[in-house]
């Protein structure tokens, strides 16, 4: 049996579909439940429902053998394991984003920068020599400008409606997202007759 790590919601349905293409029995994905461990019929495959943030980790510990999850949250977490597959949905893009008059914010002696991709944001700015401050923050980023909190903010955008709902606008596009196919380093070598194939399968359909 094959362990997968996924995030419940949209992702799940998304790689219900895909799973079924490749001939995985996953309909027990689309299934409405409260379960958060659920198995195909032919118990070739067990699904572990968690957090987005949460699936390196089960993948990482070999507690899941692969796991499906954004590219944002792989570059924040820094897991060790194999990034195998850029599955090509749920794509978006981690941004700095601002008041417009804000569009020289890499010119700026000091800046405030509000994120939940703490990791990610220090990376980024810390590489360019850039003089900041990280201010982590949990939920609706966007408020950071609007309230004086933050200079600027560094977060995933997708329509950008809120942004526009607010003033803001997109700064920079700094790294594309979507929807990547992860796998154990262990489990990758003892359950190669399965990931492998499942791997070339998926392929076809991305």
């Amino acid at each position: 049996m094959l362990n997968v790590a996924l995030a419940k919601g949209r992702l799940a349905d998304s790689c219900a579909d895909i799973f079924i293409k490749c001939g995985i029995r996953a309909e027990v994905l689309k299934e409405e439940t409260r379960k958060l461990v659920l198995e195909t019929p032919d118990g070739r495959f067990r699904f572990f429902f968690v957090k987005p943030s949460d699936v390196p980790t089960y993948v990482e510990y070999g507690i899941a053998d692969i796991g499906i999850v954004g590219k944002d949250t792989l570059l924040e977490a820094g897991a060790d394991l194999y990034e195998m597959l850029d599955l090509k949905f749920e794509k978006c893009k981690l941004c700095v984003a601002g008041f417009p008059s804000r569009k020289n914010f890499n010119e700026a002696p000091h800046l405030r920068v509000a994120t939940k991709y703490v990791n990610t944001a220090k990376k980024l700015f810390y590489s360019r020599g850039e003089d900041v401050e990280i201010i982590k923050l949990n939920g609706s980023i966007e408020l950071a400008p609007l309230t004086g909190l933050a200079d600027v903010i560094f977060d995933i955008v997708q329509s950008g409606g809120t942004l526009r709902a607010n003033g803001l606008v997109v700064l920079e596009e700094v790294f594309d997202v979507s929807a990547r196919l992860v796998a154990n380093k262990v489990s990758l070598k003892t359950h190669a007759s399965e990931i492998l194939p499942l791997l070339a399968e998926m392929k076809k359909y991305v």
